[in-house]
């Protein structure tokens, strides 16, 4: 549940001149707030830190301090390369296996720098030089407070830092609803509050920005909703067409498949879009019905107990049936 090597950790950063941090494919909030934020307190240690992406991530996170110096890999593979093959230290965030870098992964393995995983989810890869990896965190945000109390870092947070682990936080709970959030998370979130984070303006930007093809996306998505006959599982689906007829954005669809959940009775619910001839899929749960598990036997991917994701090359009509056949509908 729990894996800390940091021995040696605080020294290696302090030798490092060039840092690069990364993250998954498709950030997140979590994946780009906990990113965001170790850069601000990395160059305060006067180091030169790039942040590199796969690829791009929702426009409801470019208020994030920083966003506007992030490097998208998809968009300029060379640039980053070279800044992959020169980082004396790369850290990877909210991710704990290369191949959830996507096209960045081969560059990645090839980097010569020391490698750091600071990240929440199950079973870990065992290829880091230093890891900080704790399945019981809310989010790889607090990790970075975390990260922060325990090597002396606190006083280096500021505003801008703080709202962007705030960020992380509050979108991986889910508004502090899901399990994951401890007595420990709102101690968290008190203390960046004291930093200076405004909690109803970044909820404004991040929940009330939205363009009108989100609502034009959901409603469709909801009209042809599926619900097992005991009525403990939902189906949630959104096809390439659809996407791109209702004016489909990266990260539009974030949340959506939280819907499902809110039915009474639902214990599971699945949400799938097609995109570029697959379909990506999001899972969640309740209890101890345990997706992450299922994402991992079934679907190529994976996450936490209750929250997982994953992506199976197939029609959107085949993913159905699949879907539906492993979980027992």
């Amino acid at each position: 549940m729990q894996e800390i090597r940091l021995d040696g950790f605080k020294s290696a950063v302090n030798s490092a001149k060039n840092i690069v941090i990364t993250n998954h494919s498709n950030p997140d909030g979590d994946a780009m707030g906990s990113a965001l934020a170790l850069k601000i307190i990395l160059e305060k240690l006067d180091k030169n830190v790039s942040v590199i992406v796969p690829n791009p991530y929702p426009k409801f996170l470019w208020h994030l301090s920083g966003n506007d110096q992030v490097m998208i890999y998809s968009e300029g593979k060379l640039a980053a390369n070279a800044q992959i093959e020169t980082a004396d230290m790369i850290f990877h965030l909210d991710y704990n296996a290369y191949h959830r870098s996507a096209d960045m992964e081969t560059a990645l393995r090839r980097a010569k720098a020391m490698k750091t995983v600071i990240d929440h989810h199950q079973q870990p890869e065992n290829w880091p030089d230093f890891i900080y990896s704790d399945t019981m965190m809310s989010s790889t945000c607090q990790m970075i407070y975390e990260l922060c109390t325990m090597m002396g870092w606190e006083h280096l947070l500021d505003k801008k830092s703080a709202t962007c682990i705030y960020t992380g936080i509050i979108t991986d709970t889910g508004s502090f609803k899901y399990s994951s959030t401890s007595a420990r998370t709102h101690e968290v979130a008190s203390k960046l509050l004291i930093i200076g984070v405004e909690p109803q303006d970044l909820h404004n930007k991040i929940y009330d920005s939205q363009p009108v093809a989100r609502l034009r996306l959901l409603g469709t998505m909801l009209e042809q909703m599926e619900v097992s006959q005991d009525k403990t599982k939902v189906l949630l689906y959104l096809t390439a067409e659809q996407c791109l007829q209702l004016g489909y954005q990266t990260g539009i669809t974030e949340g959506f498949v939280n819907y499902g959940l809110s039915i009474s009775g639902a214990i599971l619910t699945i949400f799938l879009r097609e995109e570029d001839g697959a379909v990506k899929l999001s899972l969640r749960s309740k209890g101890d019905f345990d997706v992450n598990a299922l994402a991992r036997s079934y679907f190529n991917g994976g996450g936490h107990k209750n929250a997982a994701g994953g992506r199976i090359e197939m029609s959107m009509s085949n993913a159905i049936k699949h879907a539906k056949k492993h979980l027992d509908w």
